[in-house]
């Protein structure tokens, strides 16, 4: 997993030394940074395999910040880099030892996309798709567990979205991701259960944004 970590940072640091080039070298006319800020619902669509005891997991909603950094190639092209953290409060259901409260964990994901942007007016819709890079952090095992862990995750994102202009610099957003994310999970139960229980879990969250985004 350390050798993902290291290859994703490596691409994210030739991308950004490219960008960095290509925005000293170009002279388009258009506006090559935008940020956005928006406030998101990440909602999972979990599902789980339990070893040993079965059941499924439940992981709840949360409602977080989100910035984002996107630089334009020209008109149509840019690459978005997504930046949030968010608490989900997590819990095993309906396995043989009944319901097990497996306390919160955060989650970093952030997610790197190309995205094309239909232009020719003030509404700007657009489509993107990207590698995700989840960290978790923060964990709390709950009142059951003695201790939680969770792999850092690889995953995949689709986009999809636009921007209202509302002059040439400001603008409103909305924007709705999908995020392809799975993790393995170890929970030590020795003391409630005499056992070390593994899962494998699809978190898969629906991501949700709307704010407000302005042109440099």
């Amino acid at each position: 997993m350390r050798k993902v970590i290291v290859l994703f940072v490596l691409v994210a640091f030739g991308l950004s030394n490219g960008i960095l080039a290509q925005d000293v070298s170009s002279d388009g006319d258009f506006s090559k940074w935008q940020f956005r800020l928006r406030g998101i619902v990440v909602t999972p669509d979990e599902s789980a395999d339990i070893e040993t005891i079965g059941g499924d997991a439940s992981i709840s909603t949360a409602f977080v910040p989100e910035l984002d950094i996107s630089y334009f190639f020209d008109e149509n092209w840019s690459l978005e880099l997504i930046l949030a953290t968010a608490k989900h409060d997590v819990e095993a259901v309906g396995t043989a030892a009944g319901d097990i409260d497996l306390g919160h964990v955060w989650l970093l994901p952030p997610t790197l996309t190309a995205q094309y942007h239909f232009t020719g007016g003030d509404f700007v819709p657009y489509l993107g798709a990207g590698p995700n890079l989840t960290l978790f952090y923060g964990v709390d095992e709950g009142p059951t567990a003695d201790d939680v862990e969770y792999d850092t995750a690889v995953g995949f994102a689709l986009q999809g979205g636009f921007d209202f202009m509302l002059n040439d610099k400001w603008f409103l957003n909305l924007d709705v991701k999908k995020l392809f994310l799975g993790t393995d999970a170890t929970i030590d139960a020795t003391t409630a259960l005499g056992a070390t229980v593994g899962a494998e879990v699809d978190i898969n969250p629906w991501i949700f944004g709307f704010g407000v985004g302005v042109k440099i």
